[in-house]
């Protein structure tokens, strides 16, 4: 099995879920993990699985507004500085059918609403990729973290669900 995590990250630790991910999913597969600005766009048939994360901004996916905010709220560069994942997924271009996933980093804050994950699922669905799992948010302190207690680990464990479902499907064929 094969798969490709894409993330957009601003403070580091929506690349550090990522990567927790990434190594789940690479109890079971062989995994590529790509900052949103060098993924692919063009997916070929050798891809088995495409998940794909981002930071909770402003209800949903970042805009260029709000990654200029994410500057402010910083005195360290920006892991994401350039291209958003709302605008790598615009340009996408993959066949039908592939298997994704989504995931997110959202405030730990009570009754904080909308979701990153959930709107790249969205957008996932209408270039017709079989969604395999509901999207999922990994939390972090604050506005820029640290991230949350065991969330590295929860990661993990969703990226070997993840991989565990997708060999399975595969072997099913």
């Amino acid at each position: 099995m094969r798969a490709l995590v894409v993330y957009e990250s601003m403070f580091g630790n929506t690349r550090d879920v990522a990567e927790a991910i990434a190594a789940g999913l690479g109890e079971h597969a062989d995994v590529t993990v790509a900052e949103v600005a060098t993924a692919p766009t063009v997916m070929g048939e050798m891809l088995d699985l495409l998940v794909v994360g981002g930071p909770t901004h402003a209800f949903g996916l970042s805009r260029e507004t709000t990654r200029a905010s994410a500057v402010d709220q910083s005195d360290q560069p920006l892991v994401s500085s350039g291209l958003g994942l709302r605008d790598w997924l615009a340009d996408l271009r993959v066949e039908p059918g592939l298997r994704a996933a989504t995931f997110d980093t959202h405030a730990d804050k009570p009754n904080l609403p909308g979701s990153a994950a959930a709107a790249a699922r969205r957008r996932l669905r209408r270039l017709r990729l079989r969604v395999i799992a509901p999207p999922e948010s990994f939390y972090v302190e604050g506005m820029t973290g640290p991230l949350r207690a065991g969330e590295l680990e929860r990661a993990r464990a969703w990226g070997r669900h993840l991989a565990t479902e997708v060999t399975a499907a595969l072997t099913a064929g």
